[in-house]
């Protein structure tokens, strides 16, 4: 089914159609979700609706703590996959261009935004397009983007809504056009029409059980556990300010008159037998300790986060393997994620070849399916121990020059590395690099 039959079908033909897609229940119910996140990740928690109560007599005001653990969560996992900048790797005329269109757009910071509003809400969506001779890239929020499928599962559409200063602004990207309208002055009407180079907006989206076609972000696992945290800490608190108010209990002769209020740190006389003391409730916060750090690691094994990242670990005298092993849930994560990104970033690049085109920049099929991502997860690990490794495999032939760059922790633009490598040919530097033969002897201290 194609876009007009989807209008025809379930639009009756008409020319708003845009509109009515956009106000659907479903589409309204995913956005009211995203916004629903957004407060939370501003720090409007179920805690601050707690309400005053009654206790002595008195109105009491509950406390209010809130924790921002998912902050810090999402902050590791973004950092941990994309802490060192993609690499791009494949034949060498098609990288140049690529590296060159990479840094035009701005592309490794664009990388950590898609990632970032991926695990926060679920899905972001990117359109490429070129901008004069630049090839540039845009990013839609989920609370903005509403993708038009039809019954195969196929996106035929993509609509863009927003509202600023109570105008409704909306662009609808098909594969061929690109249409914008607002009602200004309270009529729709068409303000822009565009040729469409690039086809229609990307989908970054995580993995739903539910939906396919949507994205469910990481949050969603882990509000319900932040919540009772959250209850947990700031009763406790309340309980401990409350039994700071201890009662005087005299034994034997009574006191004269009302005890003075500044009895701490005054003396006291009684007869033979008599006994003064206060007496305050005792807080049991052998159980408060066990219940808050129970709740702690189920969110650190939920959001597949190594205790050692935050700090709830002795991490003294560990060896590299067992580094990798508090690190593995985390790897396992970071892996899932990478595909996520994979998936996208090559969908760009089949963008970027099409806009290319047009400037003139042209690939065989065979130098197109050289291209390849690599990312370097920020594993603790010795660099020391890795460039041995790779050195051993390069001395008996195991490992070309190329992959040994593509895996040194050094290198970043292996392509710009080689090229270096390739200008300095004829010189034969003290560190032990032998250009003549494009070969690498690290010699040890």
């Amino acid at each position: 089914m194609n876009l007009e039959q989807y209008i025809k079908e379930y639009h009756e033909g008409r020319s708003d159609w845009f509109i009515e897609e956009v106000r659907s229940v479903s589409n309204q119910q995913r956005v009211m979700n995203v916004m629903n996140l957004k407060d939370y990740l501003d720090g409007k928690h179920k805690i601050l609706q707690k309400q005053p109560y009654m206790y002595n007599g008195k109105e009491f005001h509950p406390r209010k703590i809130v924790l921002q653990y998912a902050k810090t969560i999402l902050n590791f996992e973004k950092a941990y996959l994309l802490m060192s900048p993609v690499t791009i790797t494949g034949n060498e005329r098609i990288v140049k261009e690529y590296q060159k269109v990479n840094k035009q757009g701005k592309y490794d910071r664009l990388n950590y935004k898609i990632l970032d509003k991926m695990l926060k809400y679920g899905q972001v969506y990117e359109y490429v397009y070129l901008d004069k001779k630049t090839i540039k890239s845009k990013l839609i929020n989920a609370s903005e983007g509403y993708p038009v499928y039809n019954h195969d599962n196929e996106m035929i559409a993509f609509i863009q809504a927003y509202m600023i200063d109570g105008i409704d602004y909306y662009v609808v990207y098909t594969e061929d056009t690109v249409e914008t309208y607002n009602n200004k002055g309270g009529q729709l009407r068409l303000t822009g029409r565009y040729a469409n180079l690039s086809g229609l907006p990307i989908v970054y989206k995580t993995m739903n059980e539910i939906n396919e076609n949507e994205g469910k972000s990481e949050l969603e696992d882990w509000i319900s556990i932040l919540d009772n945290m959250e209850d947990l800490i700031s009763k406790y608190m309340d309980t401990f300010y409350k039994f700071m108010d201890p009662i005087a209990v005299s034994i034997g002769q009574q006191l004269k008159g009302e005890l003075p209020s500044e009895v701490v740190g005054k003396g006291i006389n009684l007869d033979d037998g008599g006994e003064f003391r206060l007496e305050t409730n005792k807080t049991d916060y052998k159980t408060f300790e066990i219940l808050y750090k129970t709740l702690l690691q189920s969110l650190l094994d939920i959001s597949q986060t190594p205790a050692v990242s935050l700090n709830k670990t002795d991490v003294s005298n560990l060896s590299e393997v067992s580094i990798k092993l508090l690190f593995q849930l985390a790897e396992i994560k970071a892996s899932i994620n990478e595909q996520y990104m994979r998936e996208g970033i090559e969908q760009r690049f089949e963008r970027i070849r099409k806009l290319l085109a047009y400037k003139g920049v042209t690939f065989t099929d065979e130098e197109f399916e050289s291209l390849g991502l690599v990312f370097q997860y920020a594993l603790p690990s010795s660099d020391k121990e890795v460039i041995e490794n790779m050195k051993a495999l390069r001395e008996m032939n195991g490992l070309s020059l190329e992959t040994l760059l593509e895996h040194n922790p050094y290198v970043y633009d292996v392509q710009q590395e080689l090229m270096r490598l390739k200008e300095e040919k004829d010189t034969t530097y003290s560190s032990g690099v032998n250009n003549k033969t494009q070969d690498i002897v690290l010699k040890k201290m």
